[in-house]
Formats: structure tokens, sequence, C-alpha cells
């Protein structure tokens, strides 16, 4: 039997809220273990719209698993983890073992802070443009090598889907998407 792929989903107080409720909501409807981690010192962080969102487990309980996907919300929380070394060197560590990892918003300075980017292709939000000068601007997700980037808010649920599509397949990325009203393309088109 199988093991069902894993994800993490990386919490601090200022996250986008829709950016990391959209893939845990959908990522579970498929299927994949999705564990939230608090990088409070308690489970419970408060969002940027002030929505509080309780975590499975606190950062130290996880810093030294792996999972098959590592998944970086945006929002004004993305600066303060920035200055959070363990957060670098989970990244670091995902890419080495040649893991999935995605990055909505302007979560993908902690890519670029970790120094994983290199020549990949990625997108992100405008605001981060000055930092990112590269990201690909006309594209709402990117996907590039183990890397899935989004823009923001606006394509969290084509984010979400294109994380269960290289997780498990088109197939079950569409069956969600239809469950749930949305368009979907494939990321293989």
């Amino acid at each position: 039997m199988e093991k069902e792929p894993s994800a993490l989903v990386i919490l601090a107080n200022g996250v986008e809220e829709i950016e990391a409720i959209t893939p845990i909501d959908l990522l579970r409807r498929a299927g994949i273990s999705v564990t939230t981690c608090s990088c409070e010192k308690e489970l419970s962080v408060k969002g940027r719209s002030n929505i509080s969102i309780l975590a499975d487990c606190l950062l130290e309980e996880i810093e030294s698993q792996t999972f098959d996907l590592l998944i970086l919300p945006g929002g004004p929380a993305v600066f303060e983890l920035r200055k959070k070394n363990t957060i670098l060197e989970i990244i670091k560590c995902h890419q080495k073992k040649n893991r999935w990892i995605g990055a909505i918003c302007a979560a993908p300075l902690l890519l670029l802070d970790a120094n994983v980017l290199g020549d990949l292709k990625y997108t992100a939000h405008a605001s981060v443009a000055n930092e990112l000068p590269m990201l690909m601007k006309e594209k709402d997700v990117v996907i590039d090598q183990k890397l899935i980037t989004a823009t923001g808010v606006g394509t969290a649920v084509k984010f979400a889907l294109a994380l269960i599509e290289v997780l498990i397949n088109s197939e079950n990325a569409r069956t969600i998407a239809d469950s749930i009203h949305a368009p979907f393309q494939s990321i293989y088109n």
C-alpha cells in the first residue's frame, strides 16, 4: 500500500490566511496528509486579517523532518520569517532532498534568502519585484523542477490545484476542481 503524500504548511503571525487555508483545505480533500506548523510560541497564529488559525504543531516539533511538499504562504509574516534561520534551513533541506516546495505571494523571498532559487523560473507578488527582478510577471503559477510559485491570494486555488497535480496526478486535481466549481487547467498542457 502506497504512503499518502505529505505536506508541511508554515504559519506565522501575519500570514495571508487565504494563501494558507486554501492549500490546506484542497490538499486534505485530495487525501494528502497536511501538517500545519506554527512558527510562534503557541499553536494559535493570527493572520494578516486578524483571523486566528490553530496549527497542528510548533516549529521545533518538526524542524528536523522532511515532507513531500513544503508550502510557504505569503503575507506580512514573510518579513519576520526571513529573520529565522530555522525556516531557511528547512527550505534548504527540502531542496537538497529533492522535495517539492510551493511558495506564494511574498514567500519566494524566503527562497531567495535560502539561496535555492538559482536560475529557476518563478513568480511572486508584484510588491516584491524589486528584490526578485527575474520573476515572471505574466504567469499566475510557475513550475520549474521541484519549485511551484504563485502570485498571490487571487491565485490560491490555482496554486493548490497545481500542488495536488504534482503530488498525486491531474485526474485528482481535476476532481477537486470540479467539486468546488473551480476552473482547472493541467500544468502539463
